[in-house]
């Protein structure tokens, strides 16, 4: 069991003068006289941060993290609506406009690119969500239990929405007018569950990820309280204790009330800002409308069936679920476990084997661009290149392997060595 370590959040203000009043007075009256509406566009837009500055903390029960976690675990609330804030900074080097790792090589079929644009680009959800991976976006949520979801990605004169109705599953780009369709994947009891793409950027579903890793091998306390979207939340704090991981800290805001993470902020051992930051800014735990689900493709829109539902005859070789430019993970083996676990797979086409510098010719341009990023490393396993983020590493051997982890360089080339 993870052990427990309660904190106590403090309390304090400071008088600042009449000046400072006034002020103060200004900004609480223009707060509270502001329709609920414009306040809501108005949190999103100066961040959670200054919300939390001036509202201060919570004075809530004392509560220990066991039972915070047990809270969390009990929590059942399955309707919702609200908007998310989502800030990502992986320290991605800023590709060539046009140019994406997922790029087919030399002479194959690139599944998006500069060549085509709008109307040639993959607008199914698993390519959309992509962009969530660097930058800030602002999410629109809404459920109401397990077969309706509906998430938008708000763009400045744009819109992606993902909208699931039951088996149907839409996907909506306002920009290019194009539909991707398909219908929900079965779950292990034969149910339909919601497509990954619906449940993988909410507060919730990071938290319930990160928890899965509670043990032994991790510290975990409650700091404090917090407001978040409006709401009092618990804070807690996980913090692996192994040296080799990349990750420093990771704080929840958990509705004092419901237990629904409000908020969820990694952040990596190296200090700086988060890597991950997503947070409801504004969040109503009653039922949505019933056609806030609806969804039926606007006249001249461009529609796509999703091949695995076999609805057009023909190449099914995806299979349920797998997207035909996912790289193939069939063969990945998982090493170690919990905050230092090691994915290594066969390196995707286009990098590797020979993504060194004798082979760069060969990879294609995406195999070309590592190879001019990476540092090159030896070992007992032969030699290589390291590819580094803030948060994640990984390691392609000139042979064609890959080690991936939120784990030092040297944990990399060890796994490697082995």
């Amino acid at each position: 069991m993870a052990r427990i370590e309660p904190t106590h959040g403090t309390d304090g203000a400071a008088d600042a003068g009449e000046g400072a009043r006034r002020a103060h007075g200004r900004r609480k009256a223009v707060r509270y006289a502001v329709p609920v509406a414009v306040a809501g566009v108005a949190a999103a837009s100066i961040g959670i941060g200054t919300a939390l500055a001036s509202s201060g903390d919570p004075d809530l029960p004392k509560i220990s993290a066991q039972d915070l976690i047990a809270k969390m675990a009990k929590s059942d609330t399955q309707q919702l609506s609200g908007t998310v804030k989502v800030t990502t900074d992986l320290g991605l080097p800023s590709l060539p406009s046009g140019l994406s790792l997922g790029d087919a090589p030399a002479g194959g079929k690139a599944g998006h690119g500069s060549a085509g644009k709008d109307a040639g680009a993959d607008t199914s959800p698993q390519a959309k969500l992509t962009e969530l991976a660097s930058g800030t976006h602002t999410l629109r949520v809404a459920a109401d239990g397990p077969d309706k979801q509906r998430l938008s990605i708000v763009e400045r004169a744009a819109e992606y929405s993902m909208i699931r109705n039951g088996e149907q599953v839409w996907a909506y780009d306002s920009k290019s007018n194009t539909v991707h369709h398909s219908t929900a994947p079965k779950d292990a009891h034969g149910g339909k569950e919601a497509p990954q793409e619906l449940r993988g950027a909410s507060p919730q579903e990071l938290a319930k990820k990160t928890l899965a890793a509670v043990g032994d091998s991790t510290s975990v306390t409650v700091d404090g309280t917090a407001k978040v979207a409006g709401r009092d939340a618990y804070q807690l704090i996980l913090k692996p204790k192994a040296a080799e991981t990349t990750v420093g800290a990771v704080r929840i805001a958990v509705d004092a009330k419901n237990g629904v993470p409000l908020k969820f902020t990694l952040s990596p051992k190296g200090g700086g800002k988060a890597i991950v930051d997503a947070a409801f800014t504004k969040v109503d735990f009653g039922k949505p409308a019933a056609d806030t689900f609806d969804f039926k493709p606007p006249k001249g829109a461009k529609v796509t069936e999703d091949k695995a539902d076999g609805k057009d005859g023909k190449d099914h070789k995806a299979g349920p679920g797998k997207d035909a430019g996912a790289p193939d993970l069939s063969g990945m083996n998982v090493l170690g476990k919990s905050w230092t676990s090691i994915a290594e797979l066969k390196a995707p086409g286009g990098v590797a084997p020979g993504a060194g510098a004798k082979g760069a010719k060969d990879a294609g341009p995406a195999g070309a661009l590592l190879d001019s990023l990476g540092s090159k490393v030896s070992g007992s396993f032969g030699s290589g290149h390291v590819f580094s983020t803030r948060l994640v590493n990984a390691l392609v051997t000139d042979d064609g392997k890959v080690y991936v982890g939120a784990v030092t360089k040297d944990a990399l080339i060890k796994a490697a060595s082995k």
